[in-house]
């Protein structure tokens, strides 16, 4: 495996070296370690795993914001192409509902002030882009929806369609993607910031959402988790990024829109009531990945090995 992977790192470090500069505005030699400890040995499995099954497999990569779940699709897909599979990245966010179907969400239910809870997905969209990447021949065209931010300033729409021959392996990530519904009497004392018997309504009802999902992670091969050696780092990332957005002349939120905005999605689906059990749970996931304070990668380890 050790000789494999210098030789993938060989073939693959000019293609590496071309998207930190492009991508990652960062020198390639500060995420060799990476490259070596995660990226290579994580491609070549996921790679052995698609030999052993004779259609699409269907990789579910989890993490919050700031986790770096979208770098680590995009490298994926790169190293895997480069090992000769057609790769199909995928976000939970190309799924949402329309614009105008978000607009009647909200307007029946005025907690929906952002996009990202469950709920604004297309659940049936997502079912039956996966199952037909799953029956592919790679003959027929399939639409993959795409998401477009920048529509109605900044709420979002629908974009135009990828259109793809099928694929051998689909990266599907998401910052709820695998997160299934927990018992409700976990809510009786929830973590701050659900702190109101309105917080907890809300958590309740986003917790009761969660069934609607559970058959798209059904169609999930293999469960990824990228999480934060606390999960309130993920505020200061995000107030990082902003103010590096800024900085560059352009407009960003400010800090306390930044804590509002982040603690909204804790109220929604809690990290320390969703997530941490889910990082225990062998049965649905196959790697977890710890985030150092810094963002690099700390301890990596399958669920069973806490068992």
């Amino acid at each position: 495996m050790t000789n494999d992977i210098s030789q993938l790192l060989r073939s693959f470090y000019p293609t590496f070296e071309h998207f930190c500069q492009t991508t990652l505005h960062k020198p390639a030699q500060q995420l060799e370690e990476t490259l070596r400890r995660l990226w290579l040995p994580l491609a070549m499995q996921i790679a052995s795993y698609r030999q052993a099954q004779p259609r699409t497999l269907i990789q579910g990569i989890l993490g919050g914001q700031g986790t770096g779940k979208t770098t680590l699709a995009k490298i994926l897909s790169l190293i895997l192409e480069h090992l000769g599979y057609r790769t199909l990245s995928l976000s939970l966010d190309d799924l949402y509902k329309t614009y105008s179907d978000r607009l009647a969400l909200q307007q029946q239910d005025p907690r929906f002030i952002w996009r990202g809870p469950p709920g604004t997905h297309d659940v049936q969209l997502g079912l039956q882009v996966l199952e037909r990447l799953r029956q592919s021949d790679f003959d027929s065209p399939i639409e993959i929806p795409r998401f477009d931010k920048s529509a109605w300033h900044g709420a979002g729409d629908r974009g135009t369609p990828e259109i793809v021959n099928g694929a051998d392996i689909v990266l599907f990530e998401g910052w709820f993607v695998g997160v299934r519904p927990i018992d409700p009497a976990s809510f009786d004392h929830p973590p701050p910031p659900i702190n109101t018997f309105e917080d907890r309504q809300f958590a309740i009802d986003m917790n009761t959402r969660l069934q609607e999902y559970l058959p798209l992670w059904d169609k999930l091969d293999r469960l990824i988790i990228l999480y934060p050696v606390d999960y309130r780092l993920s505020q200061q990332w995000r107030k990082d990024a902003e103010h590096q957005m800024i900085a560059t002349g352009k407009t960003g939120m400010t800090d306390l829109q930044i804590e509002q905005f982040v603690e909204y999605f804790w109220k929604a689906l809690h990290p320390e009531l969703f997530i941490k059990p889910l990082i225990q749970d062998y049965q649905r996931v196959d790697l977890a990945i710890e985030i150092n304070r810094d963002r690099s990668i700390g301890k990596i380890y399958r669920p069973t090995s806490l068992n």
